[in-house]
């Protein structure tokens, strides 16, 4: 047997990965092969968090003084954040209230101003059809404000709407209804009068919007008016885009800006514009091309 050198003999390092486990060196001896390998990755190993201590405030006054700021700066963040919270829910909050208000206004009050003009226009049709339509129409001239006495129709633009007497908001024009310029020195002709300006208005947007597309309107196009005795057809002659408010010259017995230029039987309708604003308004005038009595049937306008 040959006796190995000093020199020769293995010279294991602690640090080094590849020595057995266990062995600390040169001065244990020789480890078996045969222990176990220290655990490399193990994936069904459970994971511990450690926490990392908390800062030790180490130094004198001042540095305390210091550590009680920066505790306080973050107690005031926390407080900042919980506001920023709060005002960022609520503007979320009043966004979704505008929307519901934005749908009500474009959409709701249409269907409910369509259904309460639906609800009038059947009741003045059957009121027509079982009452005395020249009686009706002989006591016309005193309607109370509100109260529907006629039907206009805009065949072009599939409009069917009550008429009622008087232009306010909440008891006509907010309903769905067209109203009839009838009050002090607005007052205007009704359809069955020989002469004078039958004088209209109606929303153009919301609350049913009867006369929202009267832009679309071109010479020709037929308006008519029914009532307890008769149809009245009008024929679209003018339109004037915009004008004030306040420029009443427009529904007079001859209107001011219509082309017509003497006494006859006219209809002027009368809407707000740009859509969505009330700044000015628009005008569209006719002139009366046919009158026919209820009890001879619907007029051509209405039949084709």
């Amino acid at each position: 047997m040959t006796t190995l050198r000093p020199e020769h003999e293995p010279r294991p390092t602690a640090a080094d990965p590849r020595q057995p486990y266990g062995t600390t060196g040169h001065t244990r001896g020789t480890a078996s092969l045969s222990q176990p390998l220290p655990p490399e990755d193990d994936p069904t190993m459970t994971l511990r968090r450690v926490e990392p201590a908390p800062p030790v405030v180490t130094g004198g006054r001042a540095e305390r003084r210091r550590a009680a700021q920066r505790a306080a700066r973050a107690r005031r963040d926390s407080v900042g954040v919980v506001v920023s919270r709060a005002v960022g829910e609520l503007f979320i909050t009043l966004g979704v209230v505008m929307l519901l208000f934005v749908a009500y206004q474009l959409w709701w009050t249409n269907v409910i101003a369509q259904r309460q003009a639906g609800g009038a226009a059947k009741d003045l049709q059957h009121s027509w059809d079982t009452n005395d339509g020249d009686a009706a129409a002989r006591a016309a001239g005193e309607f109370s404000p509100g109260q529907g006495f006629a039907i206009v129709y805009i065949p072009r633009l599939d409009v069917k709407a009550p008429i009622a007497q008087g232009v306010g908001k909440q008891k006509v024009l907010d309903r769905g209804m067209v109203g009839h310029y009838a009050d002090g020195p607005l007052r205007t002709a009704m359809p069955w009068d020989k002469k004078g300006n039958f004088a209209l208005a109606g929303h153009r947007n919301t609350h049913g919007e009867p006369f929202r597309y009267v832009n679309r309107l071109k010479p020709g196009d037929k308006i008519v008016v029914e009532t307890g005795s008769a149809f009245y057809t009008y024929e679209m002659t003018s339109r004037l885009d915009q004008t004030s408010p306040a420029n009443v010259r427009v529904i007079e017995p001859v209107p001011a800006g219509s082309g017509f230029t003497r006494p006859g039987r006219y209809i002027t309708l009368t809407t707000c514009t740009p859509e969505f604003t009330s700044t000015y308004r628009m005008i569209v005038w006719g002139k009366m091309v046919d009158e026919r009595p209820r009890s001879k049937g619907k007029p051509d306008a209405l039949v084709n």
